[in-house]
């Protein structure tokens, strides 16, 4: 506004001065006039300077602000990283904040600036990105039982950090769910944004905001007694807002017609604040996404004594293979039936860098089979980022690769590439078989199906991050440097449908993995048939 008040004056002042000379002197009226204009300008040029000292000030602001912030973030960014909220924050800085920053930089010419920005903004997030963190974040809720409260304050499980979600981020991740049709988790959120606010925590949004997407959202979830509660409130402190006097008379009547229906007294609103646990989430497509979720939790094992009294651990020398005699490999069951076992000192931590130094810049989106049309594509039920590694690409590939088939005795000539795949935040594959179901995809009547499953654990994770069978209640924790193997088909070659498992989500930390996919054929002499189906 002061910039463009200083040009208009500017304007009148000229249009002044082209008048001439003698005009101007003798005329000291017009003269007069020029003084105020003189005064208008001096003061739109005050508005100017403060404007842009204010504008200058904001802008060290943000620059001592995010020079404190990188210098944590890049003294280690894995580790950083590992926090889930400082990744979801990372994701809205780069696609919101620094727009805005743009924005007030644009104010008045800063080529240097902009040019940056330009050759910069195209690797930053986008608003996908940036909601796909917010997802991430609610499936960490979810899947943990863990209230907004935790995430916005940084109190994860085992974690301590300042690390921490603001009002505005809150109403943030609530409206991203609100705009998804997601009111469960939308509620969760804009209920900790006014929990926030009501707290004295400064914010730019505003408590009508708040209380409007809060309100409909509650409604939406059937609890119109609290939906009604908090449109009132929305009511009380803004009168005239466009939709709150409506929204109020129609829950009202709707509530009314309800309870004459059910011949039911009306009842106030509980008072008990809403938290996790008061609406119940909607169920999805996963049947088994309340066991699938516990095992994470590391609820529901099904690990009794007279189980793990069958478990036992060995040396085995890949019968009597020659690379193995000398030093066999440690072996220990996790499981019984079906057999898993997991394998100690399988990779060393220079073999474990060198796999990731490979697959970084090949790193993309997972990908699925479609069932219906047999080609890859990315789904939500799988969400990290994958390589894949030939024995050509290094040394170090064609050992790992040869190792594996020393292990298990079976030959990795038909088998997939070495997949390293990486889970950051909220990072998951839902409940799934290795195997292919009938009838098989065309690519698999070569090499057959996916025998066995070979899982590197190239990292260990602060929290979360489990490969699990909810099945049979099993949860198999990653450790560095081990693997985990496990049989997909019986020796009929049939499925083994209680392998159905998934990769739970990274709560804290970054999970590295490799998987080696071992397909039947050329295992004919090595895992003969048997004569039963399920053998």
């Amino acid at each position: 506004m002061g910039k463009s008040l200083f040009f208009v004056s500017w304007a009148l002042l000229c249009c002044c001065c082209w008048t001439t000379q003698a005009e101007i002197f003798t005329s000291i009226g017009q003269m007069t006039d020029l003084i105020y204009t003189e005064k208008e300008l001096v003061q739109s040029l005050r508005e100017y300077i403060k404007a842009e000292e204010s504008k200058l000030a904001a802008v060290k602001s943000w620059a001592k602000k995010l020079d404190t912030l990188t210098r944590v973030s890049t003294s280690d960014p894995e580790g950083y990283l590992a926090h889930p909220v400082n990744a979801y924050k990372l994701m809205k800085r780069l696609n919101t904040e620094w727009s805005e920053l743009e924005s007030l930089v644009l104010q008045s010419p800063s080529d240097g600036f902009i040019s940056n920005m330009s050759i910069h903004r195209q690797y930053f997030p986008d608003e996908e990105d940036e909601t796909g963190a917010a997802k991430a974040l609610m499936r960490l809720q979810d899947t943990y039982q863990l209230d907004s409260e935790v995430f916005s304050s940084g109190k994860l499980p085992g974690m301590h950090s300042n690390a921490i979600l603001t009002v505005d981020d809150c109403f943030d991740m609530g409206k991203t769910a609100y705009n998804d049709a997601d009111y469960y988790h939308a509620v969760l959120w804009m209920q900790q944004s006014l929990k926030q606010l009501d707290a004295g925590e400064e914010a730019l949004v505003s408590k009508a905001d708040i209380l409007d997407y809060l309100s409909y959202s509650v409604y939406q979830m059937g609890d119109l007694p609290r939906a009604i509660e908090l449109t009132r409130r929305l009511v009380a402190i803004e009168p005239s807002h466009q939709r709150a006097g409506g929204n109020l008379r129609y829950f009202e009547r709707l509530l009314f017609k309800q309870l004459n229906e059910l011949k039911k007294a009306y009842e106030p609103a509980s008072e008990e604040p809403i938290q996790l646990g008061t609406y119940s989430r909607p169920k999805d497509h996963l049947p088994e996404r309340e066991t699938y979720e516990a095992l994470c939790r590391g609820e529901g094992l099904q690990m009794t004594e007279a189980r793990r009294s069958r478990l036992y651990c060995r040396y085995q020398d890949g019968k009597r293979n020659p690379r193995l005699l000398l030093k066999p490999i440690k072996e220990e069951d996790e499981w019984d039936s079906p057999h898993i076992v997991r394998y100690l000192d399988v990779l060393s931590d220079e073999e474990i860098e060198k796999i990731k130094e490979l697959a970084k810049p090949r790193l993309a989106r997972a990908t699925v089979r479609d069932p219906k049309t047999g080609t890859l594509t990315t789904a939500n039920y799988r969400v990290s980022k994958s390589a894949w590694l030939e024995g050509e690409d290094d040394p170090i590939i064609a050992k790992v690769n040869k190792r594996i088939e020393d292990i298990t005795g079976l030959t990795v000539d038909t088998a997939e590439l070495l997949q390293v795949a990486n889970y950051g935040v909220g990072g998951q594959y839902e409940p799934h078989y290795d195997f292919s179901r009938r009838p098989f995809d065309s690519n698999l009547k070569d090499d057959g199906n996916r025998l066995a499953t070979f899982l590197n654990y190239m990292s260990d994770v602060e929290a979360g991050g489990a490969t699990v069978f909810p099945d049979f209640g099993a949860a198999i924790w990653p450790r560095k440097g081990t693997a985990v193997f496990w049989y997909n088909l019986f020796k009929s070659g049939e499925g083994d449908y209680r392998t159905r498992h998934a990769a739970c989500p990274v709560l804290v930390g970054s999970k590295w993995v490799s998987n080696k996919w071992i397909h039947e054929r050329g295992q004919e002499f090595r895992r003969p048939c048997s004569l039963t189906e399920v053998d």
